[in-house]
Protein backbone atom coordinates (compact mmCIF):
# COMPACT_ATOMS: atom_id res chain seq x y z
CA UNK A 1 0.00 0.00 0.00
CA UNK A 2 1.04 3.65 -0.34
CA UNK A 3 2.00 5.78 2.63
CA UNK A 4 -0.02 8.98 2.69
CA UNK A 5 1.41 9.72 6.13
CA UNK A 6 5.15 9.50 6.53
CA UNK A 7 6.45 6.32 8.09
CA UNK A 8 9.78 5.50 6.43
CA UNK A 9 10.89 2.02 7.33
CA UNK A 10 13.99 1.77 9.48
CA UNK A 11 14.36 5.48 10.23
CA UNK A 12 14.95 6.82 13.71
CA UNK A 13 12.00 8.49 15.44
CA UNK A 14 13.79 11.79 14.92
CA UNK A 15 12.40 11.71 11.40
CA UNK A 16 8.88 10.96 12.55
CA UNK A 17 8.30 14.25 14.33
CA UNK A 18 7.89 17.85 13.27
CA UNK A 19 10.88 19.82 14.58
CA UNK A 20 10.15 22.70 16.89
CA UNK A 21 11.71 26.15 16.61
CA UNK A 22 15.26 26.40 17.90
CA UNK A 23 15.09 27.99 21.36
CA UNK A 24 18.88 28.07 21.52
CA UNK A 25 19.10 30.28 18.42
CA UNK A 26 16.47 32.65 19.79
CA UNK A 27 18.20 32.82 23.18
CA UNK A 28 21.62 33.46 21.62
CA UNK A 29 20.12 36.16 19.42
CA UNK A 30 18.47 37.83 22.39
CA UNK A 31 21.82 37.92 24.22
CA UNK A 32 23.54 39.47 21.19
CA UNK A 33 20.81 42.09 20.92
CA UNK A 34 20.96 42.92 24.64
CA UNK A 35 24.74 43.30 24.58
CA UNK A 36 24.60 45.38 21.39
CA UNK A 37 21.99 47.73 22.80
CA UNK A 38 23.90 47.99 26.09
CA UNK A 39 26.92 49.10 24.04
CA UNK A 40 24.77 51.76 22.38
CA UNK A 41 25.20 50.34 18.87
CA UNK A 42 22.62 50.24 16.12
CA UNK A 43 22.39 47.09 13.99
CA UNK A 44 24.10 48.92 11.13
CA UNK A 45 26.95 50.12 13.37
CA UNK A 46 27.38 46.66 14.91
CA UNK A 47 27.28 45.12 11.42
CA UNK A 48 30.26 47.26 10.40
CA UNK A 49 32.22 46.07 13.43
CA UNK A 50 31.57 42.37 12.78
CA UNK A 51 31.75 42.80 8.97
CA UNK A 52 28.24 41.45 8.34
CA UNK A 53 25.22 43.29 6.95
CA UNK A 54 22.62 44.75 9.30
CA UNK A 55 20.17 42.24 7.80
CA UNK A 56 22.39 39.36 8.91
CA UNK A 57 22.69 40.92 12.36
CA UNK A 58 18.90 41.18 12.54
CA UNK A 59 18.47 37.56 11.44
CA UNK A 60 20.87 36.35 14.13
CA UNK A 61 19.21 38.45 16.82
CA UNK A 62 15.76 37.14 15.88
CA UNK A 63 16.97 33.52 15.96
CA UNK A 64 16.46 32.94 12.24
CA UNK A 65 20.07 32.38 11.31
CA UNK A 66 22.83 30.16 12.63
CA UNK A 67 25.85 32.44 13.26
CA UNK A 68 29.13 31.17 11.87
CA UNK A 69 32.37 31.17 13.83
CA UNK A 70 33.61 34.49 12.47
CA UNK A 71 30.40 36.24 13.53
CA UNK A 72 30.70 34.86 17.08
CA UNK A 73 34.37 35.85 17.42
CA UNK A 74 33.92 39.37 16.03
CA UNK A 75 30.76 39.91 18.08
CA UNK A 76 32.58 38.77 21.21
CA UNK A 77 35.39 41.23 20.58
CA UNK A 78 33.00 44.09 19.74
CA UNK A 79 30.85 43.53 22.83
CA UNK A 80 33.41 43.35 25.62
CA UNK A 81 35.03 39.90 25.42
CA UNK A 82 32.91 38.56 28.27
CA UNK A 83 33.06 35.02 26.92
CA UNK A 84 29.26 34.72 26.99
CA UNK A 85 28.85 34.47 23.24
CA UNK A 86 31.68 31.98 22.71
CA UNK A 87 30.37 29.70 25.44
CA UNK A 88 26.70 29.87 24.44
CA UNK A 89 27.54 29.32 20.76
CA UNK A 90 28.65 25.79 21.64
CA UNK A 91 25.05 24.89 22.50
CA UNK A 92 23.36 26.25 19.37
CA UNK A 93 21.12 23.90 17.42
CA UNK A 94 19.73 24.60 14.00
CA UNK A 95 15.99 25.09 13.59
CA UNK A 96 13.88 24.50 10.49
CA UNK A 97 12.68 28.04 9.82
CA UNK A 98 11.75 28.79 6.23
CA UNK A 99 10.47 25.33 5.33
CA UNK A 100 6.88 24.27 4.79
CA UNK A 101 5.81 21.81 7.48
CA UNK A 102 5.28 18.97 5.02
CA UNK A 103 8.75 19.46 3.49
CA UNK A 104 10.78 19.49 6.70
CA UNK A 105 11.17 15.73 6.95
CA UNK A 106 12.37 15.46 3.36
CA UNK A 107 14.82 18.33 3.89
CA UNK A 108 16.38 16.44 6.82
CA UNK A 109 16.61 13.28 4.73
CA UNK A 110 18.32 15.23 1.92
CA UNK A 111 21.21 16.04 4.23
CA UNK A 112 21.96 12.36 4.86
CA UNK A 113 21.16 10.98 1.39
CA UNK A 114 23.81 9.20 -0.68
CA UNK A 115 22.05 10.14 -3.94
CA UNK A 116 19.33 12.62 -4.87
CA UNK A 117 17.19 12.84 -8.02
CA UNK A 118 14.76 15.66 -8.86
CA UNK A 119 12.24 16.08 -11.68
CA UNK A 120 10.53 19.47 -12.04
CA UNK A 121 7.91 20.71 -14.48
CA UNK A 122 6.69 23.81 -12.60
CA UNK A 123 9.71 25.88 -11.61
CA UNK A 124 13.48 25.74 -11.30
CA UNK A 125 14.36 23.26 -8.50
CA UNK A 126 15.09 24.99 -5.20
CA UNK A 127 18.65 23.64 -5.11
CA UNK A 128 19.40 25.44 -8.43
CA UNK A 129 17.51 28.72 -7.95
CA UNK A 130 19.34 32.03 -8.12
CA UNK A 131 18.71 34.47 -5.30
CA UNK A 132 16.62 36.70 -7.56
CA UNK A 133 14.53 33.77 -8.80
CA UNK A 134 13.95 32.44 -5.28
CA UNK A 135 12.92 35.86 -4.03
CA UNK A 136 10.46 36.25 -6.93
CA UNK A 137 8.93 32.86 -6.06
CA UNK A 138 8.53 33.72 -2.39
CA UNK A 139 7.24 37.22 -3.12
CA UNK A 140 4.54 35.71 -5.31
CA UNK A 141 3.10 33.46 -2.61
CA UNK A 142 -0.51 33.83 -1.48
CA UNK A 143 -1.08 34.90 1.23
CA UNK A 144 1.77 37.43 1.06
CA UNK A 145 4.63 36.54 3.42
CA UNK A 146 5.75 39.22 5.93
CA UNK A 147 9.19 40.68 5.23
CA UNK A 148 10.86 38.89 8.14
CA UNK A 149 9.39 35.56 7.08
CA UNK A 150 10.45 36.14 3.49
CA UNK A 151 14.03 36.69 4.62
CA UNK A 152 13.84 33.46 6.61
CA UNK A 153 12.65 31.63 3.50
CA UNK A 154 15.52 33.13 1.48
CA UNK A 155 18.17 32.19 4.01
CA UNK A 156 16.95 28.61 4.21
CA UNK A 157 16.77 28.26 0.42
CA UNK A 158 20.31 29.53 -0.09
CA UNK A 159 21.57 27.41 2.80
CA UNK A 160 20.14 24.24 1.23
CA UNK A 161 22.11 24.92 -1.94
CA UNK A 162 25.37 24.55 -0.04
CA UNK A 163 24.83 20.78 -0.17
CA UNK A 164 25.93 20.81 -3.81
CA UNK A 165 29.39 22.07 -2.78
CA UNK A 166 29.68 20.54 0.68
CA UNK A 167 28.95 16.99 -0.56
CA UNK A 168 31.12 16.69 -3.72
CA UNK A 169 30.98 12.88 -3.82
CA UNK A 170 27.18 12.65 -3.65
CA UNK A 171 25.46 12.42 -7.07
CA UNK A 172 22.74 15.03 -7.66
CA UNK A 173 20.56 14.51 -10.72
CA UNK A 174 18.08 17.10 -12.04
CA UNK A 175 15.63 16.74 -14.92
CA UNK A 176 13.77 19.95 -15.75
CA UNK A 177 11.29 20.82 -18.49
CA UNK A 178 12.53 23.37 -21.03
CA UNK A 179 9.49 25.60 -20.58
CA UNK A 180 10.53 26.14 -16.95
CA UNK A 181 13.64 28.01 -18.12
CA UNK A 182 11.71 29.93 -20.79
CA UNK A 183 9.23 31.39 -18.29
CA UNK A 184 10.16 35.02 -17.62
CA UNK A 185 10.11 36.22 -14.02
CA UNK A 186 11.78 39.60 -14.23
CA UNK A 187 14.21 41.69 -16.26
CA UNK A 188 16.70 40.29 -18.76
CA UNK A 189 19.39 40.87 -16.13
CA UNK A 190 17.63 38.67 -13.60
CA UNK A 191 17.13 35.98 -16.23
CA UNK A 192 20.86 36.10 -17.04
CA UNK A 193 21.62 35.78 -13.35
CA UNK A 194 19.44 32.66 -13.20
CA UNK A 195 21.05 31.00 -16.22
CA UNK A 196 24.58 31.82 -15.02
CA UNK A 197 23.72 30.46 -11.57
CA UNK A 198 22.28 27.20 -12.91
CA UNK A 199 25.26 26.73 -15.23
CA UNK A 200 27.65 27.28 -12.33
CA UNK A 201 25.85 24.93 -9.92
CA UNK A 202 25.50 22.17 -12.52
CA UNK A 203 29.18 22.31 -13.57
CA UNK A 204 30.68 20.01 -10.88
CA UNK A 205 31.07 16.35 -11.83
CA UNK A 206 28.65 15.16 -9.14
CA UNK A 207 25.80 17.37 -10.46
CA UNK A 208 23.90 16.39 -13.62
CA UNK A 209 21.27 18.62 -15.23
CA UNK A 210 19.15 17.31 -18.08
CA UNK A 211 16.50 19.36 -19.85
CA UNK A 212 13.40 17.85 -21.43
CA UNK A 213 13.06 19.75 -24.73
CA UNK A 214 9.72 21.12 -25.86
CA UNK A 215 9.72 18.80 -28.87
CA UNK A 216 10.05 15.70 -26.67
CA UNK A 217 6.27 15.44 -26.48
CA UNK A 218 4.44 13.36 -23.89
CA UNK A 219 6.52 11.28 -21.50
CA UNK A 220 6.49 9.02 -18.44
CA UNK A 221 6.49 11.71 -15.71
CA UNK A 222 3.43 13.73 -16.65
CA UNK A 223 1.80 13.04 -13.27
CA UNK A 224 3.90 15.82 -11.76
CA UNK A 225 7.21 16.68 -10.08
CA UNK A 226 8.99 14.22 -7.83
CA UNK A 227 12.15 13.66 -5.85
CA UNK A 228 13.96 10.41 -5.12
CA UNK A 229 16.78 9.64 -2.72
CA UNK A 230 18.75 6.76 -1.21
CA UNK A 231 19.69 6.69 2.47
CA UNK A 232 23.09 5.47 3.75
CA UNK A 233 21.39 2.16 4.67
CA UNK A 234 20.23 1.63 1.09
CA UNK A 235 16.58 2.56 1.61
CA UNK A 236 14.98 4.37 -1.32
CA UNK A 237 12.39 7.05 -0.64
CA UNK A 238 10.37 9.43 -2.79
CA UNK A 239 8.60 12.73 -2.31
CA UNK A 240 5.78 14.38 -4.24
CA UNK A 241 4.24 17.79 -3.66
CA UNK A 242 1.12 19.69 -4.66
CA UNK A 243 -0.93 22.68 -3.54
CA UNK A 244 -0.50 23.10 0.22
CA UNK A 245 0.61 19.51 0.77
CA UNK A 246 3.44 17.07 0.34
CA UNK A 247 3.86 13.33 0.71
CA UNK A 248 6.92 11.28 1.56
CA UNK A 249 6.65 7.79 0.04
CA UNK A 250 8.40 4.77 1.54
CA UNK A 251 6.41 1.88 0.03
CA UNK A 252 9.05 -0.03 -2.01
CA UNK A 253 6.69 -0.82 -4.90
CA UNK A 254 5.59 2.79 -5.32
CA UNK A 255 9.14 4.11 -5.02
CA UNK A 256 10.29 1.53 -7.58
CA UNK A 257 7.60 2.67 -10.01
CA UNK A 258 8.63 6.32 -9.64
CA UNK A 259 12.28 5.36 -10.12
CA UNK A 260 11.38 3.54 -13.35
CA UNK A 261 9.57 6.63 -14.60
CA UNK A 262 12.53 8.82 -13.73
CA UNK A 263 14.99 6.50 -15.45
CA UNK A 264 12.77 6.41 -18.56
CA UNK A 265 12.65 10.21 -18.67
CA UNK A 266 16.44 10.32 -18.41
CA UNK A 267 16.63 8.59 -21.77
CA UNK A 268 14.10 11.02 -23.28
CA UNK A 269 15.74 14.20 -22.01
CA UNK A 270 18.76 15.93 -23.53
CA UNK A 271 22.10 14.72 -22.20
CA UNK A 272 24.04 16.95 -19.82
CA UNK A 273 26.22 18.53 -22.51
CA UNK A 274 23.30 19.34 -24.81
CA UNK A 275 21.31 20.65 -21.85
CA UNK A 276 24.08 23.10 -21.01
CA UNK A 277 24.17 24.08 -24.65
CA UNK A 278 20.45 24.83 -24.59
CA UNK A 279 20.82 26.98 -21.47
CA UNK A 280 23.69 28.87 -23.08
CA UNK A 281 21.56 29.52 -26.19
CA UNK A 282 18.70 30.80 -24.03
CA UNK A 283 21.19 33.03 -22.25
CA UNK A 284 22.43 34.36 -25.58
CA UNK A 285 18.87 35.19 -26.68
CA UNK A 286 18.34 37.63 -23.80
Amino acid sequence: MTTDHVEPVGLNEEYEREPGPSDSLRTFGAVVQALREHAGLSRAEFGELVRFSKHTVESVELGRRMPDGSFVERAEEALGNTGALRRSACFLTRGEAGLAAWFRQWARLERMAVSLCTYECRLVPGLLQSEGYARAVFEGTVPVAPDDQLESFMERRMERQRMLFERPTIPFSFIVEEHVFRRRFGSAGRMRELFDHVLELSAPRNVTLQIVPLQAGLHACLDGPMRLLETPKGQRLAYSEGQQNGRLISDPKEVSLLQQRYDTLRSQALNAQDSRGLLERLLGEL
